[in-house]
Protein backbone atom coordinates (compact mmCIF):
# COMPACT_ATOMS: atom_id res chain seq x y z
CA UNK A 1 0.00 0.00 0.00
CA UNK A 2 2.02 3.50 -1.35
CA UNK A 3 1.69 6.92 1.25
CA UNK A 4 2.51 8.73 -1.30
CA UNK A 5 -0.77 9.87 -1.73
CA UNK A 6 -1.53 10.14 1.75
CA UNK A 7 1.91 11.98 1.83
CA UNK A 8 0.90 14.29 -0.91
CA UNK A 9 -1.94 15.35 0.39
CA UNK A 10 -3.07 18.67 2.00
CA UNK A 11 -2.23 19.13 5.58
CA UNK A 12 -6.24 18.73 6.59
CA UNK A 13 -6.07 15.73 5.21
CA UNK A 14 -3.36 14.13 7.01
CA UNK A 15 -4.94 15.14 9.99
CA UNK A 16 -8.35 13.69 8.69
CA UNK A 17 -6.71 10.44 8.51
CA UNK A 18 -4.56 10.69 11.53
CA UNK A 19 -7.85 11.10 13.51
CA UNK A 20 -10.34 8.95 11.43
CA UNK A 21 -8.22 5.58 11.31
CA UNK A 22 -7.78 4.96 15.08
CA UNK A 23 -11.91 6.19 15.37
CA UNK A 24 -12.74 3.56 13.40
CA UNK A 25 -10.46 1.26 15.33
CA UNK A 26 -11.42 2.20 18.69
CA UNK A 27 -15.06 2.29 18.10
CA UNK A 28 -15.44 -1.12 16.65
CA UNK A 29 -13.84 -1.97 19.64
CA UNK A 30 -16.28 0.11 22.17
CA UNK A 31 -19.15 -1.52 19.82
CA UNK A 32 -17.84 -5.19 20.52
CA UNK A 33 -16.46 -4.80 24.43
CA UNK A 34 -18.60 -4.76 27.42
CA UNK A 35 -20.40 -1.23 28.27
CA UNK A 36 -20.48 0.63 31.68
CA UNK A 37 -16.68 -0.31 32.48
CA UNK A 38 -14.73 2.57 33.91
CA UNK A 39 -12.43 1.70 30.47
CA UNK A 40 -15.24 1.79 28.19
CA UNK A 41 -16.14 5.51 29.80
CA UNK A 42 -12.38 6.56 29.63
CA UNK A 43 -11.88 5.09 25.69
CA UNK A 44 -15.55 6.36 24.83
CA UNK A 45 -14.40 10.23 25.77
CA UNK A 46 -10.98 9.24 23.54
CA UNK A 47 -13.75 8.13 20.47
CA UNK A 48 -15.94 10.87 20.59
CA UNK A 49 -13.15 13.23 20.66
CA UNK A 50 -11.65 11.98 17.65
CA UNK A 51 -14.97 11.68 16.06
CA UNK A 52 -15.36 15.47 16.80
CA UNK A 53 -11.57 16.13 15.52
CA UNK A 54 -12.25 14.03 12.23
CA UNK A 55 -15.70 15.98 11.40
CA UNK A 56 -14.17 19.42 11.81
CA UNK A 57 -11.47 18.41 9.63
CA UNK A 58 -13.66 17.37 6.82
CA UNK A 59 -14.42 21.24 6.51
CA UNK A 60 -11.32 22.18 5.15
CA UNK A 61 -11.57 19.11 3.01
CA UNK A 62 -12.88 20.26 -0.34
CA UNK A 63 -12.16 17.26 -3.11
CA UNK A 64 -15.48 16.60 -3.79
CA UNK A 65 -17.58 19.37 -4.77
CA UNK A 66 -21.48 19.14 -4.44
CA UNK A 67 -22.54 22.57 -3.74
CA UNK A 68 -20.13 25.13 -2.99
CA UNK A 69 -17.30 23.89 -1.24
CA UNK A 70 -19.32 21.38 0.29
CA UNK A 71 -20.83 17.83 -0.78
CA UNK A 72 -23.13 15.23 1.13
CA UNK A 73 -20.05 13.89 3.16
CA UNK A 74 -19.96 17.01 5.33
CA UNK A 75 -23.62 16.29 6.22
CA UNK A 76 -22.66 13.40 8.38
CA UNK A 77 -20.01 15.54 9.61
CA UNK A 78 -22.48 18.05 11.04
CA UNK A 79 -24.79 14.93 12.19
CA UNK A 80 -21.56 13.56 14.45
CA UNK A 81 -20.91 17.18 15.75
CA UNK A 82 -24.63 17.63 16.54
CA UNK A 83 -24.79 13.86 17.64
CA UNK A 84 -21.95 14.29 20.21
CA UNK A 85 -24.40 16.61 22.24
CA UNK A 86 -27.16 14.06 22.94
CA UNK A 87 -24.98 11.48 23.16
CA UNK A 88 -23.15 12.45 26.73
CA UNK A 89 -26.54 13.68 28.17
CA UNK A 90 -27.90 10.04 27.77
CA UNK A 91 -24.87 8.75 29.05
CA UNK A 92 -24.77 11.16 31.68
CA UNK A 93 -28.46 10.60 32.79
CA UNK A 94 -28.16 6.87 32.36
CA UNK A 95 -30.31 6.25 29.02
CA UNK A 96 -28.06 3.78 28.03
CA UNK A 97 -30.68 3.17 24.91
CA UNK A 98 -30.77 6.41 23.69
CA UNK A 99 -26.73 6.58 24.47
CA UNK A 100 -26.34 3.38 22.36
CA UNK A 101 -27.94 4.36 19.44
CA UNK A 102 -26.32 7.84 19.49
CA UNK A 103 -22.95 6.47 18.87
CA UNK A 104 -23.78 3.43 17.03
CA UNK A 105 -25.34 5.75 14.38
CA UNK A 106 -22.37 8.48 14.50
CA UNK A 107 -20.39 5.52 13.82
CA UNK A 108 -22.63 3.69 10.99
CA UNK A 109 -22.51 7.48 9.18
CA UNK A 110 -19.72 8.87 10.15
CA UNK A 111 -16.92 5.69 9.97
CA UNK A 112 -18.81 3.04 7.56
CA UNK A 113 -20.84 5.32 5.03
CA UNK A 114 -18.36 8.46 4.92
CA UNK A 115 -15.44 5.02 5.02
CA UNK A 116 -17.31 3.80 1.47
CA UNK A 117 -16.64 6.85 -0.33
CA UNK A 118 -12.89 7.37 0.70
CA UNK A 119 -12.45 4.42 -1.15
CA UNK A 120 -13.03 6.26 -4.73
CA UNK A 121 -10.29 5.47 -6.93
CA UNK A 122 -9.97 9.38 -7.44
CA UNK A 123 -9.66 9.56 -3.47
CA UNK A 124 -6.44 9.30 -1.37
CA UNK A 125 -7.50 6.27 0.14
CA UNK A 126 -8.10 4.79 -2.45
CA UNK A 127 -5.27 5.85 -4.00
CA UNK A 128 -3.32 4.20 -1.24
CA UNK A 129 -5.09 0.90 -1.08
CA UNK A 130 -5.68 0.70 -5.20
CA UNK A 131 -2.95 2.04 -7.01
CA UNK A 132 -0.22 0.04 -8.67
CA UNK A 133 -1.63 -3.16 -7.46
CA UNK A 134 -2.41 -6.08 -9.57
CA UNK A 135 -5.69 -6.61 -10.50
CA UNK A 136 -5.82 -9.70 -8.30
CA UNK A 137 -4.63 -7.59 -5.14
CA UNK A 138 -7.16 -5.08 -6.36
CA UNK A 139 -9.85 -6.98 -5.75
CA UNK A 140 -8.37 -8.77 -2.84
CA UNK A 141 -7.70 -5.02 -1.23
CA UNK A 142 -11.36 -4.55 -2.24
CA UNK A 143 -12.44 -7.57 -0.51
CA UNK A 144 -11.02 -7.21 2.55
CA UNK A 145 -11.96 -3.52 2.88
CA UNK A 146 -15.51 -3.84 2.05
CA UNK A 147 -15.48 -6.93 4.73
CA UNK A 148 -14.47 -4.95 7.68
CA UNK A 149 -16.90 -2.31 6.76
CA UNK A 150 -19.79 -4.55 6.54
CA UNK A 151 -18.65 -5.96 9.85
CA UNK A 152 -18.50 -2.47 11.26
CA UNK A 153 -21.90 -1.64 9.75
CA UNK A 154 -23.25 -4.97 11.22
CA UNK A 155 -21.80 -4.11 14.78
CA UNK A 156 -23.03 -0.88 15.16
CA UNK A 157 -26.89 -2.08 13.70
CA UNK A 158 -27.23 -4.39 16.17
CA UNK A 159 -25.34 -1.99 19.33
CA UNK A 160 -28.41 0.22 18.17
CA UNK A 161 -30.74 -2.33 17.85
CA UNK A 162 -31.68 -1.13 14.72
CA UNK A 163 -32.08 -5.37 13.65
CA UNK A 164 -34.73 -5.76 16.66
CA UNK A 165 -36.54 -2.83 15.18
CA UNK A 166 -36.04 -4.53 11.68
CA UNK A 167 -37.22 -7.90 13.00
CA UNK A 168 -39.99 -6.25 15.03
CA UNK A 169 -41.91 -5.02 11.97
CA UNK A 170 -41.42 -8.25 10.25
CA UNK A 171 -43.28 -10.15 12.87
CA UNK A 172 -46.35 -7.62 13.12
CA UNK A 173 -47.33 -8.84 9.50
Amino acid sequence: MPLEPLLAAPLAVQFHVATVLPAAVLGAVLLARPKGTALHRRLGKVWLLLMVLTSFSTFFIHDLKTVGDFSPIHLLSVYVIVGSVPAIRAARRRDIRAHRGHVAGMYFGGIVVAGLFTLAPDRVMGAMIFDGASGFTSVLAAAVVSALLVAAGALAARQAGWVERFEAVFRRR
